[in-house]
């Protein structure tokens, strides 16, 4: 009797699956990125962007698209402010920010299932690698990053391609007095539906 009893349950959840349309798909790529602040050079460096994505149908436009990225920002120093900040940043000009990055874009179908239109929020946390993920996650609103995206996503077959631009929301300077720091560029990813 209980058997039958978790059947039904099971039996409503897999035909609830069945009827959402669903995929699931890894993606890697690029970042273009600066950070925007007295303290940076105005120059956009190169880092990667590694993940895995869901796509959630919501009609016959809409699909939302959950993802969870190991984002690498790579920005330098200015070299006027080298003297400034040689503690915080070690004497190294170049600095690379990783961040364990959700964003969570909605995706507007343009032309049929090909193209649509992206946006909407990502959030970031800053990863210390000397620090456990949990304790990492402890520090998302102190070490954290809120960025707003936008951008295109053409789809052929399994096969996605993305092109975003992302903007920082927030203030990721944890120094006191030195002007507000955000995260801005372009994000250029490769991703298979499977």
């Amino acid at each position: 009797m209980k058997t039958k009893l978790l059947l039904i349950p099971a039996l409503m959840l897999f035909s609830m699956a069945s009827m959402a349309q669903f995929h699931i798909g890894v993606k890697a790529g690029s970042n273009i990125t600066k950070v925007e602040g007295k303290s940076f050079k105005d120059e956009f460096r190169y880092g990667y962007s590694l993940g895995g994505f869901l796509e959630i149908r919501a009609g016959n436009k809409l699909v939302v698209q959950p993802e969870v990225l190991w984002n690498q920002y790579a920005t330098r120093v200015d070299s006027n402010y080298s003297n400034v900040y040689h503690n915080v940043f070690n004497g190294n000009a170049n600095v690379k920010l990783n961040y364990l990055s959700i964003p969570i874009v909605v995706n507007y179908k343009l032309i049929g299932s090909f193209l649509s239109l992206q946006a909407g929020p990502q959030f970031g946390i800053l990863i210390d690698q000397k620090k456990t993920a949990l304790q990492n996650g402890g520090e998302a609103f102190k070490h954290g990053d809120l960025s707003m995206l936008a951008g295109l996503n053409f789809k052929i077959a399994n096969l996605r391609l993305n092109a975003r631009y992302a903007v920082g929301l927030n203030n990721i300077s944890d120094l006191p007095d030195q002007g507000k720091w955000t995260n801005q560029g372009f994000q250029v990813s490769v991703g298979l539906a499977l």
